[in-house]
């Protein structure tokens, strides 16, 4: 499942307080997933790192009660009322002991004295074992207590999301361009760094610390890999060769319009994050001189730029007279 409907499958399982397992390689967005689930939800969010437990950490410590007999404290960061999402990220990453003690925790909701208030639902995620990641296999008893959920990256998924996160628009381009690294994940291969949208964030991140070319290369290499890096800083060049937004914006029927695919993306992305009612006549006439499939991407981008957009009549012009593609 693509990370929205993951979304979508959490918002159905948090209300009925059903645990699920959220199953996928490193760097694709799991953990985010669930906090910004919970977040647009308004869920408060307790996440717990399984993999840092021992399993005394779950169950507290004992102390003789007042009626002589053997009581445990349980930990502060278990919830003691109201409602939220425990979340037990890389919990098949956790020893087995450990995996042992959530058994009553995730499907009793209780663990010895303790009790999950009746508000709270269970969340885990963890690597898949193929991925070469530190994990040990779940007990099928744990398991069976868990809807089992796929994570797989999707583009337009990504998109969506990097437009709300500030992500550079470069990165934003560039991935359009080669759609197959936003996540190119090989646990055959020898290596420390891949891309995923994890690290393109890193990489966005960096765009906007430094513009030392020499040391982005380097850093690139160091968060997505040898040949995702050069294969990006190749696109830097070509992106800072584009048209100035503002020259285009001010004379859309005169500006360089450029042929090559690489650029082309890329000047879409630079005048999408442009878009308001008032640019919409440059920007459709833009359009017009683009390839169709181009000229569609800018319109697309534009509207999720700016919604009241696709009420213009500069919009509505456009689209009369591309109505083909929307047969």
């Amino acid at each position: 499942m693509i990370p929205s409907q993951i979304a979508t499958a959490l918002e159905t399982l948090f209300p009925i307080r059903q645990p699920a397992f959220l199953w996928g390689p490193p760097g694709v967005g799991k953990s985010r997933i669930v906090a910004q689930t919970a977040a647009r939800l308004d869920l408060p969010l307790t996440d717990i790192r399984a993999v840092l437990l021992d399993p005394v950490d779950l169950r507290g410590l004992p102390h003789i009660g007042d009626d002589g007999r053997t009581h445990w404290r349980a930990p502060a960061f278990l919830p003691r009322e109201g409602r939220g999402v425990l979340f037990l990220d890389e919990l098949n990453a956790a020893p087995p002991l450990v995996q042992a003690a959530c058994y009553q925790l995730i499907l009793d909701r209780s663990l010895g004295e303790y009790r999950l208030p009746d508000g709270w639902t269970v969340i885990a995620a963890g690597n898949r074992d193929q991925d070469r990641a530190v994990t040990h296999r779940m007990p099928t008893a744990l398991a069976n207590r868990f809807v089992h959920l796929d994570v797989a990256p999707d583009l337009d998924d990504w998109v969506t999301w990097a437009k709300t996160a500030d992500i550079a628009p470069e990165v934003v381009a560039f991935l359009r361009f080669r759609p197959s690294l936003l996540h190119d994940f090989d646990p055959s291969r020898e290596t420390r760094s891949f891309p995923s949208p994890r690290s393109w964030e890193f990489v966005s991140n960096m765009l906007g610390a430094t513009r030392d070319g020499r040391i982005c290369r380097e850093l690139f290499a160091g968060a997505i890999g040898e040949g995702a890096a050069v294969e990006f800083a190749g696109f830097l060049s070509l992106w800072r060769k584009l048209p100035d937004t503002d020259a285009v914006l001010a004379a859309p029927d005169d500006a360089p319009a450029p042929s090559e695919p690489a650029a082309v993306y890329a000047i879409c992305e630079a005048l999408g994050r442009r878009a308001t009612p008032e640019t919409m006549p440059a920007l459709t006439r833009y359009a017009a001189r683009l390839p169709m499939e181009f000229g569609v991407l800018l319109m697309r981008d534009a509207v999720r730029a700016d919604s009241a957009t696709a009420r213009t009549e500069a919009f509505a012009a456009w689209a009369r007279d591309n109505a083909e593609v929307f047969a």
